[in-house]
């Protein structure tokens, strides 16, 4: 039987870099080579160890977040014009709107070729951040922003959301929702667990108080500026509790001059970082700009109750005070209370981690990416 072939665009392909990445892995971990054989065409290198014949389209670093690159199309486009025209894909991935993104969609539309993407990154709660010190610009800028998006995932045949509320808030803005469906994250449980937990962590790092654990990208975007309000409030207070901050990012050398008492681990891998999220003792998400909240989930799934914003995807994944505490995003007060209610109401603390870690583990990897497959062997089909 012929395979299907899947022509997969993404500017970042690079394992764990962030949530979408992350993402984007899960579901090549998951190839089934006998049914499917996937071309990449990206703006970064993947490790050495990657499996799959790709392309590499030139790119540039993206201003203020340099450690993204954004690939640039127009700089190999009869190249990769040819690789298309070798690799003769029956369906077409996309993973963002951006010049890559664009370039196939295009090529999709002009060749007949079904196109599937997943909304990974909602840019558009990125505009009142990025521009803060242009407040006449916002509204501008969001039309313009709001009308390209639009304008791209309305193009494709297929739209993957990881929430209802993200869904729900892009519908309103006109998207159109016949081209969506509802495709949530999972969760690897083996590797996130309570089992993971180090009862001797504390004592190798000289640790005597109990850990809020805050893991992230170190971007300004993630509302860090409410978790330096978290951090003030609680040296205010005589510090009795310990912030452990695991991530890098641009914001990094800042925030650690905003956090002087923090511990800073950098960027972990998977492993270290099961073993912190079983190890501290609250989880605290400040961020209200993510499309899912993958973080969110793996602390869950490890046992450690969270304190969230009640923006974004965390908003959808976290029923207050169910399986965890939710905040408004600019409110430290309430974010610090969330804090105390976990340190001091354990029978409320032991029935949130109970039915936090049953959510978790009902979100199965495998079942989710094998919907995904059957959805593009499906979509096979409508190419004419």
């Amino acid at each position: 039987m012929r395979k299907i072939r899947v022509a997969f665009f993404a500017d970042m392909l690079i394992e764990n870099f962030d949530g979408a990445a992350r993402t984007i892995y899960q579901i090549i971990q998951r190839i089934d080579r006998s049914r499917f054989e996937y071309f990449f065409i990206t703006g970064s290198a993947p490790g050495p160890d990657f499996q799959y014949k790709y392309y590499l389209v030139p790119s540039i670093d993206i201003p203020k977040n340099e450690d993204y690159k954004m690939a640039i199309p127009a700089l190999a486009f009869f190249e990769m014009n040819n690789a298309m025209l070798i690799f003769k894909p029956d369906v077409i991935h996309i993973s963002s709107p951006s010049f890559l993104g664009r370039y196939a969609l295009d090529y999709g539309r002009n060749n007949q070729i079904p196109v599937i993407t997943i909304y990974h990154t909602h840019f558009i709660s990125y505009i009142d951040y990025y521009f803060k010190d242009s407040k006449f610009l916002i509204d501008a800028v969001k039309a313009f922003v709001i009308s390209r998006n639009k304008s791209f995932y309305n193009g494709c045949n297929l739209v993957l959301v990881p929430s209802q509320s993200l869904m729900d808030e892009l519908v309103g803005y006109d998207f159109d929702d016949s081209k969506m469906k509802l495709w949530p994250r999972g969760m690897n449980v083996s590797l996130f667990s309570p089992e993971k937990k180090n009862n001797n962590l504390k004592i190798d790092y000289g640790l005597d108080r109990p850990i809020v654990l805050f893991a992230s990208r170190l971007v300004w975007e993630k509302n860090l500026t409410t978790l330096v309000s978290i951090y003030e409030k609680n040296e205010g207070l005589g510090r009795p509790y310990l912030f452990v901050v695991a991530g890098d990012g641009v914001a990094r050398e800042e925030l650690q001059q905003l956090m002087p008492n923090a511990l800073f681990l950098g960027k972990l891998d998977h492993e270290a970082l099961s073993i912190w999220y079983a190890s501290a003792d609250v989880f605290l998400f400040t961020s209200e700009t993510e499309t899912y909240g993958n973080v969110v989930v793996e602390a869950m799934a490890s046992g450690l109750p969270v304190v969230v914003a009640n923006a974004g995807g965390p908003n959808d994944l976290v029923d207050q005070y169910v399986t965890g505490i939710k905040c408004d995003p600019r409110d430290a007060d309430a974010f610090y209370a969330g804090i105390n209610l976990y340190m001091t109401d354990k029978q409320l603390r032991s029935t949130i981690v109970k039915n936090a870690l049953q959510y978790a583990r009902s979100l199965d990897w495998d079942q989710l990416t094998a919907s995904y497959f059957e959805m593009v062997a499906g979509m096979q089909s409508q190419k004419t």
